[in-house]
Parts: C-alpha cells; sequence; structure tokens
C-alpha cells in the first residue's frame, strides 16, 4: 500500500478538479470539506446490508400500509424517514448505525412514495417507472453538473450529502415500481423476478471486473438493481398463495430480514470494517468482489470508491461521461 493512501478527510485540496465547486463558495457551511459520513470501503457486506434493508422495507411498508390506515402509515413512514435523516446530517462523523438507519428509513419511505402514484393515484407501474427513472437521472445530473463527481467517496460537504441522499431516494422510488412493473404488470411474479435481478444485479459487476473501467457507473447500478432485488423477494416471502408468494406475512417477512441487519451492522461498528484504515481509496481484489460476496456473484465492490489521495480527490479509472 502506497504511503499516501489515506481516507478522504479534510486534507481534500478545495481547487482540485472533481471538487471545483468546493472554492467557489468558499466559507459556505454547505460547501466545507469534512470527513465522509458515508462507507469509506465497499464490501460484500456493505451490498449484503444493502439487500437486506430493501428487503426489510418493503416488508415493513406492506405491513404497515395493510395493518393500519394507509394514510397514517405514509405519514408515520415520512416521519420516521426525516427523523433518521435529520440525524444522518445532523452528524459530523461516520457511524454505521446512523448511516443503514437513514438507508432503512428511506426503503420504507421510498417504498410508499412509488406505491402511492400507483394505488392512490391509479398511476400505471409503466408510467411511475419512467418517471422516477426521469427523477433520478435529473438528480445525477445535477450532482455530477455541480459537484464535479457523483462517486460514493466524495461526499465529503453537506451539499454533496443532500444530492447522495436525495440519488438514494430515487433509486428507491424506481426500484420499487420497476419491481412491481416486472413482477404484476409484465406478470412475471415475484420470486421470477428476484431471480431476474439477482441475475441483473451481476452484470455491473461481471463488466467492471472484465473491463476495469467505469467503476462509479458500476456502482450505481448495482445500487438501483438491489432495491427491485431485495423488494421481489421480500414480497414473494410476504404475500399470500394466490398472489404467488409463500404466505409468511409483511411483519414476519420484515423480521426476518432484520436480524440479519442488525447483526452485520453491530459486526462492521465493532470491527471498522468499512472504516478505510486498511487502505480505502485503492481498488483491490477484495473489494472488487464485493457484490459477489454480497450475493454470490462477480462484483463491483471497488465501483464508486474514488481514489482517495492526500490532498485531492480523483476516481479510479471512471470514464468521461461520469467524472472528469
Amino acid at each position: 500500500m502506497r504511503d499516501d493512501t489515506r481516507p478522504l478527510e479534510a486534507t481534500v485540496t478545495p481547487h482540485e478538479p472533481g471538487s471545483r465547486h468546493l472554492g467557489s463558495r468558499h466559507g459556505d457551511w454547505r460547501s466545507r470539506v469534512g470527513s465522509a459520513k458515508v462507507p469509506a470501503r465497499i464490501t460484500g457486506v456493505f451490498w449484503a446490508v444493502k439487500l437486506l434493508s430493501t428487503a426489510m422495507g418493503e416488508a415493513t411498508s406492506d405491513s404497515l400500509v395493510h395493518g393500519i390506515n394507509e394514510y397514517l402509515a405514509v405519514v408515520l413512514g415520512f416521519v420516521a424517514f426525516v427523523v433518521a435523516m435529520a440525524i444522518q446530517l445532523a452528524a459530523r462523523t461516520y457511524s454505521p448505525w446512523r448511516y443503514w438507519l437513514a438507508v432503512t428509513m428511506v426503503a420504507v419511505f421510498g417504498t410508499m412514495a412509488a406505491d402511492v402514484l400507483h394505488i392512490a393515484l391509479h398511476v400505471p407501474y409503466a408510467a411511475s417507472s419512467a418517471l422516477y427513472l426521469v427523477v433520478l437521472v435529473a438528480v445525477l445530473a445535477y450532482w455530477k453538473q455541480s459537484q464535479g463527481t457523483i462517486a460514493i467517496h466524495s461526499v465529503t460537504t453537506p451539499d454533496r450529502e443532500l444530492c447522495y441522499w436525495a440519488t438514494v431516494l430515487a433509486t428507491f422510488a424506481l426500484g420499487t415500481a420497476v419491481g412491481d412493473l416486472t413482477a404484476t404488470t409484465l406478470s412475471l411474479g415475484y420470486l421470477r423476478s428476484g431471480v431476474l435481478f439477482t441475475l441483473a444485479f451481476c452484470v455491473p459487476g461481471v463488466a467492471y471486473a472484465l473491463l476495469r473501467r467505469h467503476e462509479v457507473l458500476a456502482f450505481w447500478v448495482a445500487y438501483i438493481l438491489t432495491r427491485p432485488l431485495g423488494a421481489s423477494f421480500a414480497d414473494y416471502l410476504g404475500f399470500g398463495h394466490r398472489a404467488g408468494g409463500l404466505g409468511l406475512g409483511h411483519p414476519v417477512t420484515a423480521a426476518i430480514f432484520l436480524v440479519p441487519i442488525v447483526v452485520l451492522v453491530a459486526y462492521v461498528a465493532a470491527s471498522r470494517l468499512d472504516a478505510g484504515e486498511a487502505g480505502a481509496g485503492e481498488v483491490g481484489a477484495g473489494e472488487v468482489g464485493a457484490v459477489g460476496a454480497g450475493v454470490g456473484g462477480a462484483g463491483v465492490g471497488g465501483a464508486g470508491v474514488g481514489g482517495l489521495r492526500r490532498g485531492r480527490v480523483t476516481d479510479l479509472g471512471s470514464g468521461p461521461e461520469l467524472v472528469d
């Protein structure tokens, strides 16, 4: 490991390429560089928790919507989302517990946001999928244009963190709509949809492993696909036999996924697996295979892992369409 390879900290130079807007509003709290509040290393555990959280979010949302008044459920989901995001945004350092709480609450509320368009407003899944795709592209385009990079490890300012969480919310809404589109509109059912998205999830990892290019793009494609993948299997477990599921019920399904989430996050917090002391910023063999570690396929792992060098932000091998 090179001596100059360190986790991204406040030593980032504001005027370096890829962070060009940090210096344009010097003194503005939104652009102040600090410690990243997202995982410094993307490992197989990251992808495992991400998949579990999407499944738990789907099951929890369904449990609330079908178990109590649907409008009250949406209000409760929104309040939980706001509280979790407030805790995450107010923090000054990275904490696995805070980060994954925010992701899980985004999963719950993102599911509800997607379902409201279809159930309450009767918008077809094809139309809502197209709408959320446009929203996601718009958020990523703004993030890229305003900050110079959309790599996860460039998230070191309030501006970039807001862009990051807006992107995450959009990915959950899009993934929910697409998952329901394949399962219901296209009549694939939940199980076959889950298998389909499992194969699709492995594609960016295989592509990156073979080409060693565009890892930021590979990361976000894989990230988007975790949503319909996890949600499809959650629906398969939770819905009854008439709907093509196993009939375990949504509360039981949510609990099934919650237990390993707590165990894995506790492990990450105790081991500091994703804290990046051990060479964060280098795309190593263990990280390149991280997607495979999460679901048993080839992986992205290092996808989205920016080159974190002393005094600057770089994105290793990223294509020109994503990073300057």
